[in-house]
């Protein structure tokens, strides 16, 4: 699955693609993939604030990230037809499957348990009007909540929950 965006929404693509089919494309260094792996920007404050909650409120330890800047990141973008330059969305594996948009934060939300599986209630959102509203936040990230010149460094505790480099 590779190619730009078509008039078909990302997370409506991404939710029709095969799974795991990252598996199967050379370009796409191997890695695990048994944990839901979120992909971010990792210069991106709003961003890294974001993996930041997770890895806060992940006990089981069922999430990895990777920035969208390391050469994973960068081939999962390409892989799913995303614009490896502008990280358009978060991307999230999860079950083989890829999410995007909205839909991360409530496949995220189901992972992390507790009171955040409250936000799985994002998915009753028809797609379009939360594809809207993720698109307007995202467009402006950088001018709401600034960015930094460097991906975020993990601290040492949690260095393993990061894959790719």
């Amino acid at each position: 699955m590779t190619g730009k965006s078509s008039s078909a929404s990302t997370s409506r693509r991404l939710s029709d693609a095969v799974p795991y089919s990252y598996r199967a494309d050379p370009a796409v260094p191997a890695f695990p993939d048994d944990k839901a792996l979120v992909v971010f920007d990792g210069v991106c404050v709003l961003c890294s604030g974001f993996a930041k909650f997770i890895l806060k409120r992940d006990k089981t330890l069922a999430i990895r990230l990777a920035t969208a800047q390391s050469t994973l990141g960068q081939a999962l973008y390409r892989h799913y037809g995303l614009d490896a330059n502008e990280f358009e969305s978060n991307l999230v594996l999860a079950d083989g499957r890829a999410y995007a948009k909205l839909d991360t934060v409530a496949v995220l939300a189901e992972r992390l348990g507790g009171p955040w599986r409250a936000l799985a209630i994002l998915r009753l959102l028809p797609r379009v009007l939360g594809d809207w509203v993720y698109d307007r936040v995202a467009r402006n990230r950088y001018a709401l909540f600034g960015r930094t010149e460097h991906c975020m460094l993990p601290p040492p505790e949690w260095r393993d929950r990061f894959i790719g480099s």
